[in-house]
């Protein structure tokens, strides 16, 4: 009504009734659609035939439907206590992915997925729900071995495959549940091999792979798999300042799970070869100008105090420097990750060359492994 007021008032009604009639004709147009546009012969048009799938993804269809029943779904639950009634109450912490070991309902995760949880749940492929307790773990790994009392049947193990002869360029896929989504499937390749990346303990994890799968959070503790459907890493963690998928993502090779497992199994932890000895500190070595590791201490009646090495003694007015570790079975060590390492890679019992820098002068000594 004040659009018509407006416009027998107007002294200059044009423009009012140009609006007018644009207005009358929308609303016309609205309520009546151009009927010269409506075909009411549409049918649905005819589905061309696909073919047959390619054969690469006839493989990728093939390892889905092989290792999607031995990869589960975790859930951390936390507890905690309300400050004013004292009652303790559940709330959910975290989610991740993992993986069935064997019939005996034991899985396989990272550490850092269930670390400090209060409670934890292991959903399996058909949607039934468990209570898993803590087998054991072996955090410098970022593995964690769970358990949980589901019928054998199932329980379909993942078939365990090789890390040590892969090749950059080469498939794999990632099975998990980023995001809470489970059974997601993820494709990819080799990126690149021998990377280190550190633990929740801020030690080195030498030898992992990187792949540009997608890996999200709740993808960590799935598996890393071939073309041929076989474990070849466990998914630990992403790099990307956002959190998602930045097509750089990190897994603990195999034959490192299939070492430590088993322990994790067998003892509820990992046993490490080791020396027994007490090291200095980095920065002491950077402020002496030495490569190496300078042995400061060793356990009273450990393998290294019987093979007769030497440790730092404080004398009147200062120190006398102990031996100082320069290699390892003929591999030169400069820091104490890299003898870590190098030792880690033999058993305990076994026995190793030590290169040692004794009073200026170099000398082997041969040290048997401790278990640490």
């Amino acid at each position: 009504m004040r659009l018509f007021r407006s416009l027998f008032r107007s002294r200059n009604p044009l423009p009012l009734l140009l609006a007018l009639c644009a207005l009358l004709y929308l609303l016309f147009h609205t309520l009546h659609p151009d009927t010269t546009r409506i075909d009411r012969r549409a049918e649905p048009k005819p589905i061309t035939a696909r073919g047959d799938l390619a054969d690469d993804e006839k493989n990728t269809i093939a390892v889905f439907r092989e290792v999607s029943p031995s990869v589960v779904y975790i859930t951390t639950i936390e507890l905690q206590r309300n400050l004013f009634t004292l009652n303790v109450y559940e709330i959910p912490k975290g989610t991740g992915s993992g993986f069935i070991w064997d019939r005996q309902g034991r899985i396989v995760t990272n550490y850092h997925v269930i670390a400090d949880a209060g409670r934890i749940e292991v959903t399996l492929a058909d949607h039934s729900t468990w209570k898993a307790a803590l087998v054991g773990a072996a955090p410098d790994r970022d593995l964690a071995v769970l358990q949980i009392s589901a019928p054998a049947d199932k329980l379909p193990p993942i078939m365990v495959g090789e890390s040590e002869n892969l090749m950059v360029g080469q498939k794999v896929f990632a099975i998990g549940n980023p995001f809470g989504l489970d059974q997601t499937l993820t494709t990819g390749v080799v990126s690149a091999l021998g990377r280190e990346i550190r633990s929740l303990t801020n030690r080195t994890i030498p030898n992992v792979i990187q792949t540009d799968a997608a890996i999200n959070p709740g993808n960590s503790g799935g598996p890393l798999l071939d073309s041929a459907g076989r474990l070849i890493g466990v998914n630990t963690m992403i790099y990307s300042p956002s959190g998602a998928s930045s097509g750089i993502g990190f897994a603990v090779p195999v034959h490192e799970v299939n070492r430590v497992v088993p322990q994790i199994i067998r003892h509820g932890k990992m046993f490490r070869p080791g020396l027994g000895i007490s090291i200095a500190p980095e920065n002491v070595m950077r402020e002496l100008n030495l490569d190496g590791v300078l042995i400061m201490n060793m356990a009273a009646d450990s393998s290294a105090e019987k093979a007769g090495l030497q440790g730092t003694r404080q004398v009147w007015g200062g120190l006398i420097l102990g031996d100082i570790i320069l290699g390892v079975n003929g591999v030169r060590v400069t820091d104490y990750n890299q003898l870590r390492d190098e030792v880690e890679k033999y058993k305990v019992g076994d026995t190793v060359t030590l290169t040692l820098l004794r009073d200026n002068r170099q000398v082997d000594v041969d040290v048997v492994l401790d278990a640490m």
